[in-house]
């Protein structure tokens, strides 16, 4: 014990030796009046109060989209539908004509003109084994001749077996696995079979049949039913309304058709407020 007391007074000893050498050392080097200000500048920046920025919480109802200055001077336009039908436009349209070749005839936005060589845009035939696995929005993504879905924004070729576009490469034809407006022929009018069945409960089968078919959008315009509006998230912010989101199955939960019939509810009852 008495060998353990002195080993433990002589580490002390040292010990403290050993601080009082460092700390001469520290002040010949002024390193303590260093650290001291820099501990008052430190204390000082945070004694400085950040500005509070206010919230603002965003206010959503219903209003109509902006159009553009531009298009609105094009009014009663008569155009030629894809399908030899004439069709009068009375509310201006919102797309760039789609012309085919040097001809007069507009295009659709389902087939939209591409200057790329045919031979360039073959499938491979990994891609024609998996396009057809799943007929709702397509399987296969392609930058090419995939069209873009207006709701869900996926640029993938349609499922469906008889598209000549899609199946065969040939960009003089249509996708038949997505929708047209015979109106505007926009990119607003462009559905792919799910979207067109989840988001507004219509069937492709019979949207094709339709050659007077109108998206959302020209509906709304020629006063048909200015309740039934594109739910897309894009639309529904442009007007100042919160995005649904996956709205399906509170739609069906509630007897709805779609999304759309259940917005078209909520609007009709805010309007009677």
């Amino acid at each position: 014990m008495g060998r353990l007391t002195r080993a433990n007074t002589d580490y002390e000893s040292l010990r403290k030796a050993r601080i009082s050498e460092n700390q001469v050392r520290l002040a010949s080097l002024g390193l303590e009046k260093s650290a001291g200000e820099l501990k008052s500048i430190i204390s000082s920046v945070k004694s400085i109060k950040k500005p509070v920025r206010k919230y603002r919480k965003s206010i959503y109802d219903f209003t109509s989209l902006r159009r553009s200055s531009r298009l609105m001077k094009i009014s009663n336009d008569s155009i030629s539908s894809p399908w030899g039908d004439n069709v009068s436009l009375s509310e201006p349209s919102r797309t760039r004509s789609f012309r085919k070749g040097d001809g007069d005839e507009r295009r659709p936005a389902n087939a939209p003109l591409l200057s790329v060589n045919a031979s360039k845009v073959q499938l491979s035939p990994y891609a024609l084994a998996r396009r057809c696995n799943s007929r709702s929005r397509g399987s296969v993504y392609d930058p090419v001749l995939g069209i873009c879905c207006h709701f869900c924004r996926q640029k993938k070729l349609c499922g469906e077996e008889d598209c000549k576009r899609c199946g065969d490469g040939d960009i003089d034809e249509p996708c038949i696995g997505k929708t047209d407006c015979s109106v505007c022929h926009s990119s607003s009018g462009v559905l792919c079979r799910a979207c067109l069945k989840v988001r507004y409960g219509e069937e492709m089968e019979e949207v094709i049949k339709n050659k007077q078919w109108m998206c959302p959008h020209c509906m709304e315009a020629k006063g048909i039913n200015p309740y039934w509006i594109c739910n897309s998230s894009l639309c529904l912010r442009k007007r100042k309304i919160a995005p649904t989101g996956i709205a399906i199955f509170e739609a069906r939960e509630q007897g709805f058709k779609s999304v759309a019939h259940l917005l078209m509810d909520r609007l009709k009852r805010k309007a009677k407020l």
